[in-house]
């Protein structure tokens, strides 16, 4: 955000005036489900009219490697709790004579994805884009070294859906994860126990044509149709929003091109990205405009994780890159 703050107040300087309008929409709701930006954006359509928006919450391809993200997966988020007896039970004495809210909620789980990684929501995969030829070759071309992705990540192999390699996983196929599970004892020691309780939290990174209200139905009627006897369900549905594929050869993109080029010193690559930002949907939706997903940090800058970082020369790169972005969409509109 800051860069293109900066690269506005660097043409004033110099030029007295920018070659474009520029609006700024500045919110701080977005790993909360921005719940009041798309009202914000109704409210406000004529004040946020606009060609094209313009985000910087992506990220180059890698050190020296700029990108432009033309696509990104939607998502959907709930969580789910299963309640059994009325009470914690000694699993002695009780064990074996009532379901276990853990044991169900485990056995549930394992039954969103066959062997092969594929997804078993019912409808999951119906109507999805797949991937061109030409978007799979580009990937196929890009300079990535897989012992060293899993060497990073402290893992010993990859895995993921049949028949698609791992830059196509992470960006362009949908998935469905468990991003915590909770129930029962958790501290030291044992404790014998049947858990009145147990919840997981999941979300699902859609791809286009992916419905994410209708998905979410599907998962909730999948969930509650394998329920172990005398155990009962709540469903919480938390957010979703669409995927996005943006226009490889839009006069917008020819003119982030150009100017990521001149900011950086090389030309960008094409890539997708695995996250989520629905205000993007929402510019398409509400303001009818396409988006320029123009990042200028790093995948090693441990987002959402502790020492999150943004190096400076990154910094400075897309201050002028945004410097040149303004010049580069004048000349479009002319």
């Amino acid at each position: 955000m800051f860069t293109h703050i900066k690269s506005v107040e660097a043409w004033l300087k110099a030029a007295d005036r920018l070659p474009v309008n520029v609006k700024f929409v500045i919110e701080g709701e977005e790993e909360v489900g921005s719940n009041h930006l798309d009202q914000f954006l109704t409210d406000n359509r004529d004040r946020c009219r606009c060609d094209v928006a313009v985000i910087s919450d992506t990220s180059q391809y890698g050190p020296d490697t700029p990108a432009i993200t033309y696509g990104l997966r939607g998502i959907m988020a709930c969580e789910v709790t299963l309640t059994g007896p009325n009470q914690d039970l000694h699993s002695g004495v009780f064990g074996g004579s009532v379901a276990n809210p853990a044991n169900g909620l485990a056995r549930l789980i394992a039954a969103l994805h066959d062997d092969d990684g594929r997804v078993q929501i019912p409808g999951f995969y119906d109507d999805i884009v797949p991937l061109t030829d030409e978007e799979r070759r580009n990937f196929a071309n890009l300079p990535f070294d897989e012992a060293s992705y899993v060497g990073n990540l402290g893992i010993s192999d990859v895995y993921g859906e049949a028949g698609f390699t791992t830059l196509e996983r992470r960006w362009a196929r949908p998935t469905c994860d468990v991003n915590g599970m909770i129930s029962g004892y958790t501290g030291e020691g044992p404790k014998t126990i049947v858990p009145a309780v147990a919840s997981a939290k999941i979300t699902c990174r859609l791809v286009p044509n992916q419905n994410p209200q209708q998905l979410t139905a599907n998962l909730k009627q999948f969930l509650s149709e394998r329920l172990l006897p005398g155990l009962s369900i709540s469903f919480v549905d938390q957010h979703g929003a669409p995927a996005i594929v943006c226009d490889l050869h839009s006069p917008y993109m020819q003119a982030a091109r150009h100017a990521i080029e001149a900011g950086f010193g090389t030309p960008p690559v094409m890539i997708r990205e695995g996250g989520s930002i629905p205000v993007a949907g929402s510019f398409k939706d509400i303001l009818g405009v396409d988006t320029l997903l123009l990042g200028w940090g790093q995948n090693s800058d441990n987002l959402h994780s502790p020492n999150e970082s943004f190096r400076l020369i990154d910094f400075h790169n897309g201050t002028r890159a945004s410097a040149q972005l303004w010049a580069a969409l004048a000349g479009q509109s002319e």
